[in-house]
């Protein structure tokens, strides 16, 4: 059976300090769940939690003037989440990882969630997740591609309600272009992706669908190859569509009707959130 789209677990609301459309918000999105038939919606707004101290917060140049906002209170404004039948609604959070690999969530924080996104390719956070200039180089991202995907897979985090956003986004690459993103990726072995994938499939990580269809058609094959080979991997996926704004959410089915057949995914390749008596 074709993979069905009823779920999107990243989104963002206007709590996330790069989000600037104030109709984002927990009602408007369960709205757009239900538009769409979604079943399952998760809130992840970006976060560091303030039980991980020694990060020296900051992206120059950025639209963040720092994490030291996006705490544990901060993201809990959003509570209570409204809720519908039929559809489950999950509170969860974007969190960083900082160039040392220092993750931005406590182990208490993380049992409390019921899903953490941990991006590794959000290299283009200068002073948190890279440093400049020894960083800035299509050789060295590639190897901080493979580096920070294993930070993640060895940090000791509930990997099963764990989710690998936009591995292939453009922010990862210094000069963030797409024609970067297939000279990055050409970088990163076969062997190096499979021995990651392998070790997500067998913690139960999922891996997140974001790629941008339509606007990386001329790479396609590049960016299609890290998916491939986690699906011969045996990886779970699922859909995000890092919606910042309305505007975003409203493009988000289109997107992954185009990533679906693009990797002709089935049923049994849909990741699922675990419910909390499953872990």
């Amino acid at each position: 059976m074709r993979y069905q789209i009823d779920h999107d677990l990243h989104i963002h609301t206007c709590l996330s300090r790069c989000a600037q459309d104030l109709h984002q918000r927990p009602d408007r999105i369960l709205e757009y769940g239900l538009e769409n038939n979604l079943h399952t919606l998760c809130i992840t707004d970006h976060f560091w939690d303030e039980n991980v101290p020694g990060v020296k917060f900051g992206m120059a140049g950025g639209a963040f003037n720092g994490y030291a906002t996006q705490t544990c209170a901060h993201i809990k404004l959003a509570l209570p989440l409204p809720q519908h039948e039929g559809v489950r609604y999950l509170f969860g959070c974007e969190t960083e990882m900082a160039v040392d690999h220092t993750i931005g969530v406590s182990r208490k924080t993380a049992e409390e969630l019921d899903f953490i996104i941990v991006p590794t390719t959000h290299m283009h956070m200068r002073n948190l997740a890279a440093r400049d200039p020894e960083d800035n180089t299509e050789a060295r991202r590639a190897e901080m591609w493979v580096e920070r995907f294993q930070a993640v897979l060895d940090s000791g985090l509930p990997l099963k309600k764990v989710g690998i956003p936009h591995l292939t986004t453009a922010l990862f690459v210094p000069d963030k272009t797409w024609a970067g993103v297939e000279r990055c990726l050409s970088l990163i072995s076969d062997d190096d992706m499979k021995h990651l994938f392998g070790q997500a499939a067998k913690a139960g990580v999922g891996i997140e669908l974001n790629f941008e269809p339509f606007k990386c058609a001329h790479i396609m094959e590049s960016v299609l190859r890290p998916y491939k080979i986690a699906i011969e991997c045996g990886c779970k996926f699922y859909l995000g569509s890092d919606a910042h704004t309305v505007g975003m959410l409203n493009k988000a089915m289109a997107d992954f009707e185009k990533m679906i057949d693009l990797l002709d995914l089935t049923e049994d390749q849909k990741y699922v959130v675990p419910r909390k008596e499953e872990l």
